[in-house]
């Protein structure tokens, strides 16, 4: 029986705003695998784990049939097995390509936008089933290389290398140690604390307890890689099980990459749907979505304490729920580590206390590499056939803070048709302010701008890198030397933030820039 809305159908309500049924968008199906064998020669390779979740999806449809009749398939860039071709490793499991088969670039956005483009194609009537998938297996790959096991997977290409995004970052922020995204958001985390005017202890206080409440929803669902809830003590207190990596961040705080996963996506239209026996509780409409990009280079951005493109994203999807009525009353806020879904939370306004994830976190559930939005759309489908009858909202982030995209999704199709043009660009360039110069070679005088800690294996502090802005406002890149005791004892007080500091700048013996305070 077709749910109603106000004495219509799901289905009429839709046609009633002048969208036919044929032309309508719907989720209809989620698949999930997590494989954790005891040997790693047993485990699936990222070709079968994106095969397996497609069957399931299609399963979860109830509608196996329209896994044969997929004409669009977009896959999720994996990277932890070398394929020379993993579309055609993957449409050889599958028996056929798709007339549509495309494989993605690196982004943990990725699956939110293939989501909303797949919608858009089904819309304009250029697919009638399109899907969405992606699989990892960097668990057993780092397994098979400890135990210096051959996995019998697919021939691997030897040219093959996996994209690091070093290419377009400055290469001082490559000497530097600061070129990865474990440390790069603490620049993000210490700017956004600070311009709170929170100290130290009280953000990390607020990151810990975030991050046990992803955890509790985590040990709750099936597809999760850690089921077990962490308490905000355990979280945010550095020790031997939960080390400090790049301060703010512990062990416990940063996202969980060595996993076995994969998810897909299955969409299909709403006459389509009807027509394989989709019962109507169990769709999913797309209401509309956003996207918007930050400046790739890091140090090419006005500030670190919020991101203009993830403003405008938020700020449009919650037009577009405003638009038909409604509140998120499930999210899911993309969660590499805490300064994204508290800055994303605060945007948005959410309740205090709200663990703004249906899926558990990329700490806990498990990072997929690009793949983790994957699983949070097949979470919040859950979610919403549970009977939520709020909006829906699905944010996902790439590389550092840089790439924006999200959809709301919603039991009932919204009244107007999916807008076809979902760029905010033009508003996130339009508040960005002006752009520091970057001084290669930072001398003189100098502020912090932010800062973090990097730490070795054993906890010790290596280095401190801090961004600074110079006496001429230009920006520049330094060091903090671990031999610098009071320094870095500077930049891990927890009772005050170090950002604003005076201090001075001047090139070591490497040609390398270094501060200290003054």
């Amino acid at each position: 029986m077709r749910a109603s809305l106000g004495g219509k159908t799901q289905g009429e309500a839709g046609m009633a705003a002048g969208q036919a049924a044929a032309r309508i968008p719907v989720l209809i199906g989620a698949g999930e695998v997590v494989d954790r064998p005891v040997e790693p020669r047993l485990a699936l390779e990222p070709a079968a784990l994106m095969t397996e979740a497609l069957r399931r999806a299609a399963e979860d449809a109830g509608a196996p049939a329209l896994l044969a009749a997929i004409d669009s398939l977009d896959i999720v860039n994996s990277v932890s097995w070398p394929y020379a071709d993993l579309p055609a490793a993957l449409a050889s499991r599958l028996g056929g390509a798709p007339r549509r088969l495309v494989y993605g670039p690196v982004g943990g956005e990725s699956p939110v936008r293939f989501l909303h483009e797949a919608a858009l194609r089904i819309a304009r009537g250029e697919s009638e089933v399109s899907a969405v998938v992606g699989g990892e297996a960097t668990h057993a790959v780092a397994q098979a290389r400890k135990a210096g096991i051959e996995l019998p997977w697919t021939e691997g290409d030897p040219n093959w290398r996996r994209t690091r995004g070093r290419d377009y970052l400055h290469p001082l922020s490559v000497r530097l140690g600061v070129a990865d995204p474990v440390s790069v958001y603490p620049f993000y985390e210490n700017a956004v604390e600070a311009h709170l005017g929170q100290s130290p202890a009280e953000g990390q206080a607020e990151s810990a307890a975030l991050w046990s409440a992803f955890s509790g929803v985590a040990a709750r669902n099936p597809a999760a890689w850690l089921k077990r809830e962490y308490s905000a003590e355990e979280i945010g207190t550095p020790g031997p099980a939960n080390r400090p990596i790049a301060y703010p961040y512990t062990k416990l705080q940063v996202a969980n990459p060595m996993v076995n996963q994969g998810a897909a996506l299955l969409l299909t239209s709403l006459d389509r749907a009807r027509a394989a026996g989709v019962p109507e509780e169990r769709m999913a409409f797309l209401w509309g979505g956003a996207a918007g990009v930050e400046p790739r280079d890091y140090l090419n951005r006005d500030h670190y304490h919020e991101a203009h493109a993830q403003n405008a994203v938020l700020d449009a999807c919650a037009r577009i729920a405003a638009a038909e009525g409604s509140g998120f009353g499930i999210c899911e806020l993309y969660s590499c580590f805490p300064c994204v879904p508290k800055m994303a939370a605060r945007r948005l306004g959410l309740p205090v206390g709200m663990a703004p994830t249906t899926t558990g976190g990329l700490t806990f559930f498990g990072a997929p590499l690009n793949n983790y939005m994957t699983h949070a759309a097949a979470a919040m489908l859950r979610a919403l056939r549970a009977g939520r009858d709020e909006a829906a909202l699905l944010y996902g982030q790439g590389e550092f803070v840089t790439k924006h995209h999200a959809v709301v999704l919603a039991r009932r199709p919204a009244r107007d048709e999916l807008a076809e043009t979902y760029s905010v660009q033009a508003e996130a360039d339009a508040r960005r302010g002006p752009v520091p110069a970057f001084a290669e070679a930072a001398e003189g005088p100098a502020r912090i701008e932010t800062f973090t800690v990097l730490h070795d294996r054993e906890g010790a502090p290596e280095q401190g890198v801090v961004i600074l802005r110079l006496a001429d406002g230009r920006r520049g890149l330094a060091r903090v030397p671990a031999a610098d005791a009071d320094a870095i004892a500077l930049l891990l007080r927890r009772d005050r933030t170090p950002i604003g500091t005076p201090g001075l700048a001047a090139l070591a013996g490497d040609g390398v820039p270094e501060w200290r305070p003054d």
